[in-house]
């Protein structure tokens, strides 16, 4: 079993309750059965994540909608498995939908995982939503460093010229310094 399924389904199972319900979609071959529990009322949180993870590791696109809902949850957890099985299912929306999770100045508080995943695609929308929302995240007293780092560390990665401007301005930033300069050796001065 996948070490991401695997602690997925171990948090899941508490939540649940250890329910029948729980028991039954864990073990469930049928993914026309995992796909109505994304769509069927009354479903509870837990079953239409399993539902949307299983799916999307399938690389069954009717999960699309369900762990874009995730990645932008205010649990972390469940943003973690939804980037994870969102890489995996292969949808071309995908790398669109991360970024403009990433850029939204309303949900920036649970743009992590958005970023982590547009670094981790590697899709043309990457670099520009990391520059974007980097610039946003330098102004003194910003309290979403976290993002700030995963968006230098990132456009390091990534290794694009365009990043070049916003990492030399994260330099100024103490807590991002350090990454810059990583960051920066990483990328090629010009194109």
């Amino acid at each position: 079993m996948d070490e991401e399924l695997r602690s997925l389904t171990e948090r899941l199972r508490q939540e649940s309750g250890g329910s029948a319900a729980y028991g039954h979609l864990v073990a469930t071959r049928d993914p026309d059965e995992l796909a109505e529990v994304l769509t069927a009322p009354g479903q509870p949180l837990w079953a239409r994540e399993l539902a949307a993870f299983r799916l999307g590791l399938a690389g069954d696109r009717r999960a699309f909608e369900s762990l874009v809902l995730l990645l932008n949850h205010r649990d972390p957890q469940r943003c973690v498995c939804a980037a994870y099985a969102l890489a995996r299912l292969g949808d071309p929306r995908t790398a669109r939908a991360a970024a403009a999770l990433a850029t939204n100045e309303l949900r920036v508080a649970y743009a992590l995982h958005s970023v982590r995943l547009l670094v981790e695609l590697r899709a043309p929308e990457s670099v520009p939503a990391l520059i974007t929302t980097l610039e946003r995240r330098l102004h003194p007293h910003d309290p979403y460093r976290r993002v700030a780092l995963a968006c230098v560390e990132g456009l390091g990665a990534l290794g694009d010229v365009r990043a070049r401007p916003v990492l030399t301005e994260a330099l100024a930033h103490p807590a991002l310094a350090k990454a810059a300069v990583d960051a920066l050796a990483r990328v090629p001065r010009s194109g």
